[in-house]
């Protein structure tokens, strides 16, 4: 078999502070004195939030998120990620940073630092949580993302419970970005059903679903995301540990991607689900049984949903083919 850590791959649906590694967090609460929040006893969204509660008080200094971004961004390197996305929302660290425009020349300065040192081009999604933000408060949240453009903020996001807050009432905020140029990178298909996939890429314009794998309800929606080549950000493992799916064996992965349907892989919240997106990878060949050529068109779909630079996304492509012609071992 070959290396899947070799693959070139970009890391398109990664929750900035849940890429934290474990040692990470134990760190933080022992600096804070506190014990370690548990990462697991969920099975659910409503317990998975609650989860998410306990984690994220443990930042109270900039450089807890300093040493973040660079660990975030080492682990990546580490695992063949070419081009990593990560989104972040830091109106919960305004205590922390004074105001969110502080906190984004945060990460932002200190991730091209790291990129340049680890070899892995980061770019950010912006996103807006769509149970706390009201409508005028996304496309605030959209104009900051656009300010920051040019330094490395690339698309807006949609975060948090689908259900009972459809994509629809974000509709000027994600026309504000896509005008500017920004991704429309929104969840759907997760927690709801096929409406809200509909909703994303009708309304919102997607340009890629965070999940998006509930399409396969509506045979015609999954056609649809396959003629528009909708890029689907699909996490087998967080799918299965928010009971989205029952069972990683009837993951609808291979017959989304057997329709057409461009998927890249990803591990959405590791901290908490679990796998880095290498053994997410390495699932995907196990359990599915994914071919190398099947894995390798998920990869080409994480670098050309993304936006990274062109030249980025040719020398990673030009890996990813590479990487095919080379003999199994």
């Amino acid at each position: 078999m070959r290396d899947l850590r070799a693959l070139p791959k970009g890391h398109l649906h990664l929750h900035f502070e849940l890429g934290m590694r474990p040692s990470t967090l134990a760190d933080l609460a022992a600096r804070n004195g506190v014990p370690t929040p548990p990462t697991t006893g969920f099975s659910e969204f409503g317990g998975f939030g609650e989860v998410i509660g306990g984690i994220l008080p443990m930042f109270r200094e900039v450089a807890d998120f300093e040493r973040l971004v660079d660990e975030v961004v080492e682990d990546a390197a580490r695992e063949g990620v070419a081009y990593l996305e990560p989104s972040f929302y830091p109106y919960p660290y305004l205590e922390i940073f004074g105001t969110a425009e502080a906190a984004w020349d945060t990460v932002l300065a200190r991730s091209a630092e790291a990129a340049e040192r680890h070899g892995v081009t980061v770019r950010w999604m912006a996103a807006v949580d769509r149970v706390f933000d009201t409508p005028e408060q996304g496309v605030e949240v959209a104009k900051l993302a656009v300010r920051y453009r040019d330094a490395g903020i690339v698309a807006l996001g949609l975060h948090n419970d689908e259900n009972g807050y459809p994509p629809e009432p974000f509709a000027d905020a994600f026309r504000y970005a896509k005008d500017a140029g920004l991704l429309s990178t929104p969840h759907a298909g997760e927690l709801d059903g096929p409406a809200s996939v509909r909703g994303a890429v009708d309304v919102l314009l997607a340009d890629r679903l965070q999940h998006g794998i509930r399409a396969i309800e509506e045979p015609a929606l999954v056609e649809l995301l396959a003629e528009r080549g909708t890029t689907l950000d699909v996490c087998p493992t967080s799918n299965l540990q928010l009971s989205v799916v029952p069972s990683l064996a009837e993951h609808p992965l291979p017959d989304l991607l057997a329709a057409g349907v461009r998927c890249s892989i990803n591990a959405d919240d590791p901290l908490l689900f679990g796998p880095s997106i290498l053994r997410e990878y390495e699932l995907c060949r196990e359990v599915f049984g994914l071919s190398d050529e099947l894995l390798a068109t998920c990869a080409r779909s994480s670098i050309t949903g993304g936006a990274a630079p062109a030249e980025v996304q040719a020398a990673a492509l030009a890996g990813i083919d590479a990487w095919l012609a080379t003999p199994p071992a």
